[in-house]
C-alpha cells in the first residue's frame, strides 16, 4: 500500500498539439494586425485565411486524438477574438476606415467606430457561442461565424488591392464610405440570430457523392485563377446563404401555422354533430 505521505500529486498540463495549432492561429492574426499597420495589406489578409485554416484544424485534431479539454476550449476562444475579431477590425481601419478623418471629426468617429463595431460584436459571438455550447443544434449556427466574418472583409481588401495592383483606380481610400457598411453589416450578422449552414459535421459518413469531388476539383482550379476573387464570392455566397435559410424557415413555420389555423376553424364535415 502506497503511503500517501510519499505519493507524487498527479502532474497536470496541456495537450500539446492542437494547443500548437491554436497559438499558431493566433500568430497568424498578430501578424496579420502588424502587416496592416506597416501597410501590407495583402499579407495581412492572407494570414487571416492562414488562420481561419488552422483554427479549423486544431478542433478536428483534438477530436481525432481523443486531447479535448476545458483549457483548449477557452484558449480558442481568446485565439478567435485576436485572429477573427481584432485583427480584421484594425485592417480595415488602417486599409480604409482612417481615411474618414479627410472629411472632418464626425466622419473619423464613423471610421474607428465602424471598426469598433465589427471587434465588439465578434467578441460578443465568441461569448454567446462559449455558452452555448452542448445546447445549440450542431448542424447550424447562430449567427455568422467570426472566421466567415473574417473570411468576407479580407477577401474584399485582398480584391481590391490586387485590383489596384493591376492598374484599376480602387484602393483603400477611395472605398472609405463603403468599408463602414461592410464592417458594421458582418458584425451585427455575427450577433444575429440567422441561421447559417455549419461544415462541423460533415460529411456525417465516410463516403461522399461522386459530384462533390467533382465541385472540389473546380473549386481548385477556380482558386488557381483567381485566389482572392473566388474567395469572396465563397464567403459573399455563405454569408447571403444564411438569411435565406432563414427567411425560408420563417415562410414554412407561417405556413404551418396558418394551415394549423385554418384546420381549427374549419366546420365540421357533414353529418357529424
Amino acid at each position: 500500500m502506497t503511503d500517501p505521505l510519499f505519493s507524487k500529486p498527479a502532474r497536470r498540463g496541456i495537450y500539446l498539439l492542437p494547443n500548437l495549432f491554436t497559438t499558431g492561429a493566433m500568430f497568424a492574426g498578430f501578424y496579420a494586425i502588424v502587416a496592416g499597420i506597416l501597410g501590407f495589406f495583402t499579407h495581412a489578409a492572407i494570414a487571416v485565411f492562414i488562420a481561419a485554416l488552422l483554427d479549423g484544424m486544431d478542433g478536428r485534431i483534438a477530436r481525432l486524438t481523443g486531447t479535448q479539454s476545458e483549457f483548449g476550449v477557452q484558449y480558442d476562444s481568446l485565439s478567435d477574438l485576436i485572429s477573427f475579431g481584432l485583427a480584421p477590425s484594425l485592417v480595415l481601419y488602417t486599409w480604409s476606415l482612417q481615411y474618414l478623418r479627410e472629411y472632418g471629426p464626425l466622419w473619423s468617429k464613423v471610421g474607428w467606430c465602424a471598426a469598433f463595431v465589427y471587434a465588439a460584436c465578434a467578441a460578443l459571438r465568441l461569448a454567446r457561442f462559449n455558452t452555448q455550447v452542448g445546447v445549440a443544434d450542431k448542424r447550424f449556427f447562430q449567427g455568422l461565424a467570426s472566421p466567415a466574418a473574417a473570411g468576407l472583409c479580407m477577401a474584399f481588401v485582398w480584391t481590391v488591392e490586387n485590383l489596384r495592383a493591376d492598374g484599376y483606380a480602387i484602393d483603400g481610400p477611395s472605398l472609405c464610405f463603403f468599408t463602414p457598411i461592410l464592417a458594421v453589416a458582418a458584425g451585427l450578422l455575427m450577433v444575429s440570430r440567422v441561421r447559417y449552414f455549419s461544415f462541423k459535421t460533415w460529411p456525417i459518413g465516410d463516403r461522399v457523392p461522386f459530384v462533390w469531388i467533382i465541385l472540389a476539383v473546380l473549386v481548385i482550379v477556380a482558386l488557381t485563377l483567381n485566389t482572392a476573387m473566388v474567395l469572396l464570392a465563397l464567403a459573399t455566397t455563405y454569408a447571403l446563404s444564411g438569411l435565406v435559410i432563414t427567411l425560408w424557415g420563417l415562410r414554412s413555420r407561417a405556413s404551418r401555422r396558418r394551415l394549423r389555423m385554418a384546420r381549427r376553424h374549419a366546420p365540421p364535415p357533414e353529418g357529424e354533430p
